[in-house]
């Protein structure tokens, strides 16, 4: 018996999400995933002096404010030329950490983790304990995360003034400078995050997370003491339900490169991990179009962000939703943290994605040993400041310029185009991570890559919110307002 099921909007996702499900047998057959809002800041920014960009592009998102900061101010800082001296380099990176790790922590405490508080998993053995831990609203565990969430953003509060929308970011680095007292607070902040993560999250030091170099040395240790640590319970239940065989990705990941170095590497680089290749390929982002097929927008050939269009129209024929499809090389590709840890070699996640690829386990397993991986770094990012060093170099844009900024949110590969034109910005054009990963169609039919890893979902009789359904959609972390931007 088949039968047609529309779910929506979501709940713990950040912004407006539907998804259309045909089901037979128990089995999701095939999905259509809609954004359904439209916002229309690339319209905005148009006819404007280049830098209205950096007031106007935070608020596409209320968390992830500071990563659209970023790529803003890169896109201006590329077409004007100008290089950011080591202190904004440091700072940026640590504005940009204080965000992702925490959109990280919020993900795993309160978007993830209270589904296995359901009473659809009573009958469990870890269900009392993921209970008393994680129950939206209440578990013991989730309530202190929200409490060292809020203390870990007072670093940016320091750094950028404010959050979200911070207005420090600048093409030539970071408007505020740090004095050697304050350097010395806001290692106490970042040691007392530390903390916090080794004691409830990890039970572990994070350095011994960072560590572990493959699956099984990953089950030695859980198996050492298995309700030590959010991430061993976490790994007690993704056994038991057999997480790993939810929601497969398309085999192709890709990473921007994330926290950017004063030499211009990355501190977790860049690449494109072809899983049936086993190995790392470069990214050529001249190679990344969008189509619009089945957007509501107008166009039907698919073009090079530089080169983008993005205009409403809503009764187009075959249009679902106001994302559009972006493709690299014409492939489905997938984004985010299990990206970045594929893409830098981390061994564990290597491993893992070797024996049974992106899917919901890894996907959240990753997320994980980057925090671990990455705490450390904004330590040394802080030691590394040089109080009396200039922050910031000033530029000037000439009338006539293109540039392109790249970084890593923390949902993944996020990209900016800008074109100014007698000093207005004539065009600029915004790719998201969840763009890439919530996409439709494109114009062969290819379904993006959430399409795809619902297809063979398990439905259960009555179920109308499919909670397998939910742990798929949730591992990618959707940021549904920085989608259709």
């Amino acid at each position: 018996m088949s039968q047609r099921l529309i779910v929506g909007p979501f709940n713990r996702v950040e912004g407006d999400l539907e998804v259309q499900l045909d089901i037979a047998d128990g089995r999701v057959t095939q999905a259509r995933v809609n954004a359904t809002m439209y916002r229309g800041f690339e319209q905005m920014l148009a006819g404007r002096a280049p830098l209205d960009a950096l007031v106007i592009v935070p608020r596409i998102c209320g968390i992830c404010s500071v990563s659209q900061s970023v790529a803003a101010a890169r896109a201006i800082a590329d077409a004007s030329g100008v290089t950011v001296p080591p202190n904004g380099v440091h700072t940026i990176n640590l504005m940009l950490a204080c965000e992702n790790l925490a959109d990280h922590l919020s993900h795993f405490y309160l978007f993830f983790m209270p589904d296995f508080a359901r009473p659809v998993y009573a009958q469990r053995p870890w269900f009392a304990e993921a209970t008393r831990r994680f129950a939206a609203l209440a578990g013991e565990h989730a309530r202190a995360a929200v409490a060292a969430r809020q203390r870990w953003f007072e670093i940016m509060g320091t750094l950028g003034g404010k959050w979200p929308h911070t207005l420090s970011i600048q093409p030539g680095g970071s408007a505020r400078a740090v004095e050697a007292a304050e350097r010395i607070r806001l290692l106490a902040k970042v040691r007392e995050f530390r903390a916090f993560l080794e004691t409830t999250t990890f039970g572990a030091p994070l350095e011994e997370i960072a560590a572990l170099d493959s699956e099984a040395a990953l089950q030695r240790w859980h198996a050492a003491d298995p309700l030590r640590g959010d991430l061993r319970l976490f790994l007690t239940l993704a056994a038991d339900l057999k997480l790993e065989t939810l929601g497969r990705g398309p085999g192709r990941t890709l990473s921007f490169g994330a926290y950017r170095q004063p030499d211009g590497s990355h501190a977790l680089a860049d690449g494109v991990w072809n899983e049936s290749l086993g190995r790392v390929q470069p990214v050529d982002t001249g190679a990344i179009r969008e189509d619009a097929t089945h957007a509501w927008l107008a166009g039907d050939e698919a073009l090079h962000p530089s080169e983008g269009l993005t205009a409403p129209m809503l009764d187009k024929p075959g249009g679902y939703t106001w994302n559009k499809a972006p493709r690299l090389s014409g492939e489905v590709v997938e984004t985010g943290a299990i990206a970045r840890q594929l893409a830098s070699g981390q061994p564990l996640i290597r491993d893992a994605v070797a024996r049974c690829g992106a899917n919901v386990y890894t996907r959240v397993l990753a997320r994980l040993v980057e925090l671990a991986r990455v705490l450390p770094m904004t330590e040394q990012w802080l030691t590394a400041l040089a109080p009396r060093e200039p922050f910031f170099h000033a530029d000037r844009l000439p009338a006539d310029a293109d540039g392109v900024g790249l970084t890593e949110a923390a949902r993944g590969a996020l990209g900016h185009w800008v074109s100014v034109r007698h000093g207005r910005i004539e065009r600029y054009q915004i790719v998201a991570p969840t763009s890439w990963n919530f996409s439709p169609r494109d114009a062969s039919g290819t379904p993006g890559a959430l399409e795809a890893a619902l297809e063979g979902a398990p439905v259960q009789p009555g179920e109308d919110t499919p909670v397998a359904v939910q742990h798929i959609v949730r591992s990618f972390d959707p940021c549904m307002v920085c989608t259709v931007h």
